[in-house]
């Protein structure tokens, strides 16, 4: 085998479980089995560990081999993922590269566990992995992936190899941008990175009782986005609890499918924002960066980041980025009477309130999530309930309603959640 002569896949060569699975085949029958079987069985154990943990099934070697292709992001899987097919002798590295890969692929490895006494080598045909809710991928992924190792499998040649392959880059992207849908930043010893998200709430916009206007303002915006048109930053501002955060969530899950990505910063993360953004803007994906109930203090100067960011800084935002982020203020840094009154013995008052409405002035569609009246708050209780199946007449209801409301107060989607929360755990049928 060829592992060591990868070019533009090489860094599938890192892998070390490819590694000694190279050094087991071109040694079997040269060298003793007793040293080669510990080696296999340390490879099989990690080509289980990686299956199971994102739920593939079937041959997982296939399979482990379709992942390493689909997640590496070299100069070929990254110009597919833009424009499919690609013109120029890049192709001919690709070729050589796959042609290396796919003599693994065919490779019988039952043969391999004949010839060295290892029977668990069986183990990986016909898998059925671990029903588990915490895996690294979601299903449709998942299915993606053993799918593509079916079809690779199925092919004769390298180059209806290659064109299979190519036709999934185009189709569903490469690397973890391509998989994963939602991402984090991390930045450690100078070094900023976007994480995969794994564990995603499943929320859909329908969810969301009422609130009709909001949403659709959101998804205009969105979609607009998505469709390469103009549109804005937005800002969900408004009363606690009535749903900004959800819609956010919601609204990715409903575009995943059309190329739409989220990265979610924290305040103290702004200072990396360029480093984000460099990260994706030549990427084949529209991406929002998601900033949670997004305020500050006075003190605080973070905000000078983002302002920058957004509209200010000498080089231009990427058209595939947009920022959405919540918060419960409409004017996102605090502001105190004294800056309008000049109480505070600031030369300029009239300076400092804009400076500190400049930030929210820059969040071209504001959308307001305002508290809902008492009678659509109880409608979104009824709805909730009949979701959830609780069969309680409507008059029992409110009257269990209001007597739970009497300790709480609050009237928002939130605690409408939290009262139907309350009746789940406590009443019986």
């Amino acid at each position: 085998m060829r592992y060591n002569e990868l070019i533009l896949y090489k860094n599938l060569s890192t892998q070390s479980v490819l590694q000694d699975m190279d050094f087991i085949i071109e040694n079997v029958g040269i060298k003793d089995a007793t040293e080669l079987k510990p080696l296999l069985f340390d490879c099989i154990h990690k080509i289980l560990e990686v299956s199971d943990a994102r739920g593939f099934s079937g041959d997982l070697w296939k399979t482990y081999l379709t992942y390493l292709l689909v997640a590496d992001e070299n100069t070929y899987s990254k110009s597919c993922e833009i424009v499919g097919n690609v013109e120029g002798s890049i192709n001919k590295a690709t070729l050589h590269d796959l042609q290396i890969i796919k003599e693994y692929f065919d490779y019988d490895l039952q043969t391999l566990g004949n010839r060295l006494g290892v029977g668990a080598i069986s183990l990986l045909y016909g898998y059925v992995p671990v029903k588990s809710s915490k895996k690294l991928f979601n299903t449709r992924i998942r299915d993606r992936i053993c799918n593509l190792s079916k079809e690779l499998e199925s092919q004769d040649d390298v180059a209806a190899f290659k064109d299979t392959l190519t036709h999934f880059y185009k189709e569903y992207g490469v690397g973890q941008i391509g998989l994963h849908k939602a991402f984090r930043v991390n930045h450690i010893q100078h070094k900023t990175t976007i994480e995969p998200i794994t564990n995603i709430t499943h929320v859909h916009l329908d969810d969301l009782v009422g609130y009709e206007i909001p949403k659709q303002r959101l998804i205009d915006n969105t979609e607009a986005f998505i469709k390469g048109k103009k549109s804005n930053n937005c800002l969900l501002f408004g009363d606690a609890g009535t749903g900004k955060s959800t819609c956010i969530k919601a609204i990715l899950n409903q575009y995943y499918g059309d190329g739409l990505r989220i990265i979610e910063v924290y305040k103290h993360q702004f200072q990396y924002l360029n480093d984000v953004i460099a990260q994706v803007k030549n990427r084949n994906y529209k991406f929002i960066i998601y900033m949670d109930d997004l305020s500050f203090e006075e003190f605080e100067v973070e905000y000078k980041y983002l302002k920058a960011i957004i509209e200010g800084g000498l080089e231009k935002k990427p058209a595939n980025v947009l920022i959405y982020a919540t918060s419960n203020r409409r004017h996102l840094i605090r502001e105190e009477f004294g800056d309008r009154q000049g109480m505070k013995e600031d030369l300029h008052p009239t300076d400092t309130v804009q400076e500190k409405q400049s930030l929210s002035a820059r969040f071209g569609e504001p959308i307001y999530f305002r508290q809902p009246n008492p009678e659509e708050f109880k409608e979104i209780v009824r709805v909730l309930a009949n979701r959830n199946h609780i069969t309680m007449e409507d008059d029992q209801l409110m009257d269990t309603l209001n007597k739970w409301q009497m300790s709480r107060g609050g009237k928002s989607g939130r605690a409408a959640q939290q009262f139907i929360d309350h009746l789940l755990g406590t009443v019986t049928e």
